[in-house]
Formats: C-alpha cells, sequence, structure tokens
C-alpha cells in the first residue's frame, strides 16, 4: 500500500493535517491523534442577496446547504455560468444510501469517482474502485498543476492543492500488477459461476444441485478443476446411481455444466479461483493517518473478460455483506464501492440472480456499505436497483439515434420535476459537467442542479507500473496473497479415493456388489479424516446466503 508519506510526496498537505472539522475530528478507528478534514462552509447563505434575486437559484442554495459533513462535488451552473456562491453538495452519512454515477463515454465519469472517493478518504472512509480503463491509479499520488486544473478550480471557488491518497493496488487473478484477488469455487457459489458460465435458468439450478452434493459430501471446491471432478464423476460409469439419487439432475444437464466448466478453464480462467482466498476485510483499512484506504482494483488486463470482472465485483459485494454487522444510519459509510461498467452485471441476468443483487443492494446500507453503479444511463440498471439508488451524478448523454432519444427521455423520467429542460440540458453539458440529485440530511431529494465539477487533487491518469510494483511488494497484504496455493481438495479426494477400499474388498473371501465410487469415498478413512479436518462448514452443509455464496469463516 502507498502510505500517507509516499502518497503526500512533494509536500502537498493531508486534508486530516490542515484543521478541525467543524463537528470535531473524525479520527479513523485505531490511529490515535488522527484529525479529520475540514467541511467546508457553506457561502450559499440566506443573506446572500446575489442568491436570493433568483428564487430559483436560492431553492437549489438553500437545498444544498447541509449542517453536517459533506462532500464537495462542485458548484451550480446557472444560464452558462458558474455560481460558486451555490455549492453542491452530498451528506457523508447519505453515502451508504448508494448512488449512479451515469453518462456517455468521455463525459468525465472516472473523473467523478476519482474526486469523491479523494473525499471520502479524507474523511477516513475506505473505498473500493474498480478500474476498468487502468487510469484510477493515479489516486496515489499528487496530481499536476496545469491551466485547465487552475482554471477549473477557479471558475468553481476551489482551493486545490494537489495530494495523493493513501491507496492499495489489487489485480483480479493476479493477471496485473496488483496483490491477487481470488476466490474458492465453494465461496464463490453456483449463481455467480453460472452468470460467468452464461448457464441458463435450468442449468444454474442444476449447478446449484451440484454445490448442494459437494457440500454434504465434504468434498471441497476449491478451484475449477475440483468442480469439474465432482461434475465429471457424476457423470461417470461410478456416478451414476448418486447422480439419480440426486434428483431434479439429468444426464445431459451435467454434461453441458461439464463442457462449459472445460471451455472457460481452456480460455485461462483458473487464475482467478483458488487459495489463498481475498479477505474482504481488508477492504476496510484506514492510514495511520486516520485517511481511508483507497482499494484500486485493475482490471485492465481483463477488460476483454467483461462477465467475469462484473460478476467477480459482485461476489466481493455480496461476501461484505455476509461478514459484517448491522451497524444502522452512522455519521459516515464504512466503506463505499463503486461498480464500475454495471450494465455488464445485468445483461442477460436470471431472475435469481436479479433477485439476489436487489436484496443485496436493499440490505447492505444497515451495515455501513455504499454501492455506486458506474455506467452510461440509467436504463442499464433494473428498475428495483435504480430505485435504491439515492444520489446521483448524470454527466452528458448523446441522442444521435432513436434509441439514445429514447434513453435520453427515460433518464429524465428518473430525475425529480424541476425547472430545467433535462432532455436538452442533457445533451449540452460538457466534459466534467453533470446534473446532479442527492438525498439530504433528512432523506429527501435535493433539488436537481446543473452542476461544474471540481478538479480531483490527486493525478489524472495511471501512475508508472514500476511504481505499482514497489508498492504491491511494500504491502502489508503481499506475503498473505501473492504465492498462489493447491491443497488437498475435491480433485485429489476423488482421484484417490477408489483405491483404500478397493484394496479391501479385494481381500475378501465373500466378494460382494462392488460399492459404487462415492460410497468407496465416504467409506474411507480419508473421507473421515477429511470430515474431521473440515468440521463444521463441510462435514455438515455449508451455510450459504445470497447469490449461493457461502459464507466465510473467520
Amino acid at each position: 500500500m502507498m502510505n500517507a508519506g509516499e502518497a503526500d510526496k512533494a509536500g502537498a498537505p493531508t486534508p486530516a493535517k490542515d484543521a478541525a472539522a467543524a463537528e470535531g475530528p473524525v479520527g479513523a478507528e485505531g490511529s490515535a491523534g488522527a484529525e479529520g478534514p475540514v467541511v467546508a462552509e457553506n457561502p450559499a447563505v440566506a443573506e446572500n442577496p446575489v442568491v436570493a434575486e433568483n428564487p430559483v437559484v436560492a431553492g437549489i442554495a438553500a437545498g444544498y446547504a447541509f449542517a453536517g459533513q459533506a462532500l464537495e462535488l462542485g458548484v451550480l451552473l446557472w444560464d452558462g455560468r458558474c455560481r460558486p456562491d451555490v455549492p453542491v453538495r452530498i451528506p457523508l452519512p447519505m453515502l451508504n444510501r448508494h448512488g449512479l454515477v451515469a453518462g456517455a463515454t468521455g463525459t468525465g465519469k472516472t473523473k467523478t469517482l476519482q474526486l469523491i472517493a479523494e473525499q471520502l478518504s479524507a474523511h477516513g472512509v475506505p473505498v473500493f474502485l474498480a478500474d476498468v480503463k487502468g487510469d484510477l491509479s493515479g489516486v496515489a499520488r499528487p496530481g499536476q498543476p496545469n491551466d485547465r486544473v487552475t482554471g477549473r478550480a477557479g471558475e468553481v471557488g476551489q482551493q486545490w492543492t494537489a495530494t495523493g491518497f493513501p491507496a492499495e493496488f489489487l489485480a483480479l487473478g493476479g493477471v496485473g500488477h496488483g496483490i491477487p484477488v481470488r476466490a474458492t469455487i465453494t465461496s464463490f457459489g453456483p449463481l455467480l459461476l453460472s452468470k460467468v458460465l452464461q448457464l441458463n435458468q435450468t442449468q444454474e439450478q442444476s449447478l446449484g444441485l451440484v454445490f448442494h452434493y459437494a457440500d454434504t459430501k465434504g468434498l471441497e471446491l476449491i478451484d475449477l478443476k475440483d468442480l469439474r471432478a465432482v461434475v465429471a464423476f457424476l457423470t461417470s460409469d461410478e456416478g451414476k446411481a448418486e447422480l439419480k439419487n440426486i434428483g431434479g439432475l439429468s444426464t445431459a444437464t451435467a454434461g453441458v455444466i461439464l463442457r462449459s466448466l472445460t471451455a472457460f478453464e481452456a480460455q485461462g480462467m483458473a487464475d482467478f479461483f483458488g487459495e489463498p482466498e481475498f479477505d474482504t476485510a481488508d477492504l476496510l483499512r484506514t492510514a495511520p493517518d486516520g485517511r481511508g484506504v483507497v482499494s484500486v482494483l485493475e482490471l485492465a488486463a481483463v477488460q476483454d473478460r467483461p462477465l467475469l470482472f462484473s460478476t467477480f465485483l459482485m461476489w466481493l459485494l455480496a461476501d461484505l455483506f455476509h461478514d459484517l454487522p448491522e451497524i444502522g444510519d452512522a455519521g459516515r459509510p464504512g466503506l463505499v464501492f463503486f461498480f464500475d461498467e454495471a450494465h455488464l452485471l445485468f445483461n442477460d441476468a436470471s431472475k435469481a440472480f436479479l433477485e439476489s443483487i436487489t436484496q443485496t443492494v436493499r440490505l447492505i446500507r444497515s451495515k455501513g456499505v455504499g454501492v455506486f453503479f458506474v455506467t452510461q444511463t440509467p436504463k442499464d440498471v433494473p428498475s428495483d436497483v435504480l430505485g435504491q439508488l439515492g444520489n446521483r451524478v448524470q454527466h452528458a448523454l448523446r441522442a444521435f439515434t432513436p434509441e439514445d432519444q429514447k434513453a435520453l427521455r427515460a433518464t429524465v423520467r428518473t430525475f425529480p420535476k424541476s425547472s430545467y429542460d433535462l432532455e436538452e440540458l442533457l445533451t449540452g453539458l460538457g466534459t466534467g459537467e453533470a446534473v446532479v440529485t442527492v438525498l439530504s440530511e433528512t432523506g429527501a431529494p435535493t433539488p436537481v442542479a446543473a452542476t461544474r465539477l471540481r478538479a480531483p487533487e490527486s493525478l489524472m491518469g495511471p501512475v508508472p507500473a514500476a511504481e505499482v510494483d514497489t508498492a504491491v511488494r511494500g504491502s502489508a497484504l503481499h506475503g498473505r496473497y501473492a504465492q498462489a496455493v493447491d491443497r488437498e481438495s475435491a480433485y485429489e479426494k476423488l482421484r484417490r479415493a477408489p483405491a483404500e477400499p478397493k484394496a479391501a474388498a479385494g481381500a475378501a473371501a465373500d466378494r460382494k456388489e462392488e460399492p459404487s465410487l462415492v460410497e468407496q469415498v465416504v467409506s474411507s478413512g480419508m473421507f473421515k479424516s477429511l470430515a474431521r479436518s473440515v468440521g463444521t462448514q463441510l462435514g455438515r452443509e455449508i451455510t450459504r446466503s445470497l447469490f449461493g455464496t457461502a459464507r466465510r469463516r473467520r
């Protein structure tokens, strides 16, 4: 991880060092003496005569004049000019009410993520960023002043200071420069795996039966070859009886699943599954100076496998949901999770998968986690999920085709009523401008505000790969996750199991009908040893929750 000293090279002060917050210091848990960032005073007060002369502007100013801590997004854009006297903000406690950052390609969505992530970190809130394009690693380094940055800061009344933030670099399956993020097949669960394998609903249900069978028999599904071995056994002559006993799983469907697994593995996907499995508690850390750690998951190396990485992101979120305690509404979130390329998650999703996503988003906010979906248009997100996203930053949309125009009209309908002609406004926004509405401190939607956004203070671009490599080698997580481990599991058990009972059967004078392979496995000393070693989690059925993911035993 890049620590505070490294991140603030060039003498840039950290917000924690600048001053105490208006409501007192917001130090991270376990950080002795860490101070919180300053909450900027809101100049949009009722006494402001410039604001008061326009009742619409005055209403917008009042809507964003929060009493507590808030993130500064930018300032009102009115009649083509910036209004620094009317800041547009998000209350910090409302970040766990989720959000949407949307807009056409090239309109500034990535910079908006970076801007929000910086301020969350400064307030002591850990952040998870999915870096699909490879340019969010710059959050770890101070930004570079230039005419564009200076001009933007001047327009919005921003006191811009080049600042880097504590960051941890991760890479899915170790494909890339970051610390490897892996999941076991058991933990990943049948619903998410079905999504990755592109199985239909019947095949998805059948895969669930295979997981249930492996769970109850204590056959550990650590990596792809374990699952392939179990399915291969069930479709073999030795496993026919077991396949029949499972019920609801046909030989043909099991064969389809086996072929899908084989093809999936042949595409090089085995690296993403295995041990050591990533512990999502490592996303919840703060730096010694009290700032939240920004975990940047590098996805550029696997961007040609969008279905895989979007589903893996959902696994991370589901794992957090399983493990975090209920905290209700708090003064600030415990983690904010940015889910980039969100439309990939919902495309061709089964009903069960969509229901699990909806339930996760609805319930995880009470565990202190805010989720921001990042995509091109709100129509990419199912209505049941969209209705739970209280904070909206909508960048420009294009309307070149009838389909584009339909999406534009649908987007407009998702906003509260306002004095704007939103169809015209959304197609005319420039880069770094957006239409914003968030939840106020009372939970009511704020007025719709055309906004010119502030400039990020960290580097707007990637950190050189050599610097990332150095940071990764120096990370406290490197020793835990860098080296893959292939311990004995279902694949090895099913290969070795027949030898012991067959030898015993051959020595018997009165030979009976050979037991099935599964009977041999269950009756063997090896299996009993396995059941003892894995205890309650695998000796009995694994507890599964949303998406069929397995609960982690800490």
